[in-house]
């Protein structure tokens, strides 16, 4: 196994998540087998019960592993499944060698970070890296380990020390270490500084370990002579000296490291063969271009409570990118804070009321996502009766759809106090309640969590149709609230469809209204599953609708779109499009095997 370990310096934010899904991908390409560990260093077990203001979104995977956000971003970029133990946290560490103590493993030795701790974070290490991760049999060939937070950072001392020792142990030809640090330019002077890197470097290399690439962030490319600065006072090769310059879409992130022969850099350092052959991201190429070219705007409405971090809905975000370059248009977001549409907004700031309705109504499609808590709740019923009323197209996701049928209830059954018992537990219409195996004492791991079964009722249905005229489905799940299976027989007499439940029929999975041209809530999370080459289905659904595609999709089928298809589909389209690029340099498209060349 050979071990390539992605640390941070200067800042936090520089982006290691995707610079480690980039080092994967284009391995990747090369054709070897990568697998994916993000260590994070705060005493959490899991992110679950995180705020999403302060990490970002709570990834789900398959197992029911609720995970960092950067395996999102592993998933999406590698198409593998990872499984909780692929993100390692201090808590996990920490417990399973208490739990170690307590049956009395240790045989009566004082247990200590060093080497109690060390070691079972080098075990977990190996132990997971060899888990097949892309449905083949055997293990990776390469594990990318991405270390959360920034060197120097007190709660990651027990990591950087446990890595300095795995480094020894396994041997310098199979682990590579790609130190990713910031070159800022200051305004005043207008030059590349050197200084933050060389002393994070520094700090890394006192720690015990030492970098074989230096992957730097600046706006602009590095001059020349920057990078023989840094390869003197950081003691790295200049041709390992990679920038990561500002780019217009993460998608080009690959194909930097591609253009400046990462690759060749870090095969070397893992005494890999390299026969000289470029990774093979050809279509991955043509989509990071054609997401460039694309100009006609798709305007949808993100109703959420919260809007003021957009890594809150990072997957969402991703997926809804996927299916607008799928449908050829451009993704504009409206970020509309739920609270904002309320009343009582109206009357304490009425600027921020209007605003949020202006957004809300600029929109041609409206996005309702998951969600914990009161606050907020009635803007988001107030944007489902809008939609509604307005036949405007409207995915409501977990909680989406819970208020969905909520304002359902309120407004066509007539049931003014319908709401959740998460809301209001004493209603006398409770459209939404806590699932009976809930627990109601523990809020870490006790939801719903993970992939589940979803069964259509009908393959006439709209998200049937979506999904390819499938007889059920497999999505990930994250909810301790469920439709009340008492209330379903009403509001189905008063037009509402639920149209996917689970195995045994009465949870429900999917509502549609028939009568609406895109009206549909899910309990699931289908933004957890959407991958570049092949958008989430309700996802492309609601940007379909949202530009008037929808009929012509239905008619032609959604079926998995192969890597050919999708090559097609983007040459059509930059043929259709080579006079509206603004530059006036695309003289030449043509195709083969590796896909498109501009």
């Amino acid at each position: 196994m050979k071990y390539v370990l992605v640390t941070g310096g200067v800042v936090s934010g520089l982006g290691k998540g995707v610079t480690a899904s980039s080092i994967g991908l284009i391995l990747k390409a090369c054709g070897l087998r990568v697998t994916s560990i993000k260590i994070d260093p705060y005493l959490n077990t899991d992110a679950g019960t995180m705020s999403p203001f302060e990490h970002g979104e709570v990834y789900v995977l398959d197992d029911g592993g609720e995970v960092d956000l950067d395996l999102g971003n592993y998933e999406r970029f590698l198409d593998i499944k990872l499984t909780r133990d692929n993100n390692i946290t201090t808590g996990k560490i920490y417990q399973s060698v208490i739990d170690k103590e307590r049956r009395g493993d240790y045989l009566g030795n004082t247990v200590q970070v060093v080497p109690h701790i060390t070691d079972a974070i080098q075990e977990w290490i190996e132990r997971v890296a060899l888990i097949p991760v892309d449905g083949k049999e055997g293990p990776a060939d390469v594990c990318v380990i991405e270390l959360g937070g920034t060197i120097g950072d007190i709660e990651s001392m027990p990591f950087i020390e446990a890595l300095g020792q795995f480094s020894y142990r396994v041997g310098a030809g199979n682990f590579c270490l790609i130190h990713v640090s910031l070159v800022p330019v200051l305004n005043v002077v207008g030059e590349q500084k050197t200084k933050p890197t060389q002393h994070s470097v520094r700090g890394l290399r006192s720690l015990g370990l030492t970098p074989n690439i230096l992957a730097c962030r600046s706006t602009t490319e590095l001059d020349e002579n920057v990078k023989e600065k840094l390869s003197r006072f950081c003691h790295v090769p200049l041709e390992n000296i990679i920038t990561l310059f500002d780019v217009s879409n993460i998608w080009h992130v690959p194909l930097l490291l591609r253009d400046q022969k990462a690759h060749e850099a870090i095969l070397r350092a893992l005494k890999l063969k390299n026969d000289g052959l470029k990774p093979a991201l050809g279509e991955w190429t043509s989509r990071a271009r054609l997401c460039d070219m694309l100009h006609e705007p798709v305007r949808i409405a993100m109703v959420g409570k919260y809007t003021g971090l957009t890594d809150s809905y990072l997957s969402v975000l991703k997926a809804l990118l996927h299916a607008s370059v799928a449908c050829h248009k451009k993704l504009c977001i409206n970020w509309v804070p739920s609270s904002d549409l309320e009343d009582a907004t109206a009357k304490e700031n009425p600027d921020a009321y209007k605003s949020a309705w202006k957004l809300l109504k600029g929109a041609d499609g409206v996005l309702v996502p998951g969600g914990f808590g009161d606050r907020g709740v009635e803007g988001k019923i107030l944007a489902a009766k809008y939609a509604r009323e307005n036949r405007i197209p409207y995915f409501g996701i977990c909680l989406g759809m819970q208020i969905a049928v909520v304002e359902f209830a309120r407004s066509v059954l007539g049931l003014r106090d319908a709401n959740s018992t998460e809301f209001d537990p004493d209603t006398q219409n409770p459209c939404v309640i806590f699932m009976p195996e809930g627990s109601k004492t523990h809020m870490g791991g006790t939801m719903r969590l993970g992939s589940r079964r979803t069964y259509f009722q009908s393959t006439s249905s709209t998200s049937a149709k979506l999904y390819g005229s499938k007889s059920f489905i497999d999505e990930r799940h994250r909810h301790r609230y469920e439709v009340n299976p008492d209330m379903v027989q009403q509001l189905e007499d008063a037009g509402l469809s639920f149209t996917g439940k689970d195995e045994t029929g009465d949870r429900m999975e999917i509502i549609e209204l028939p009568s609406h041209p895109y009206f549909i809530g899910v309990q699931f999370h289908p933004e957890f599953k959407s991958k570049p080459w092949k958008p989430s289905a309700l996802f492309l659904g609601l940007v379909a609708a949202a530009c008037g595609q929808l009929d012509t999709l239905l008619k032609k089928g959604v079926t998995k779109p192969s890597r050919s298809n999708g090559t097609s589909a983007i040459k059509a389209h930059l043929y259709e499009n080579a006079t509206k690029l603004p530059n006036g340099s695309l003289d030449v498209i043509y195709c083969n095997g590796n896909g498109l060349h501009v």
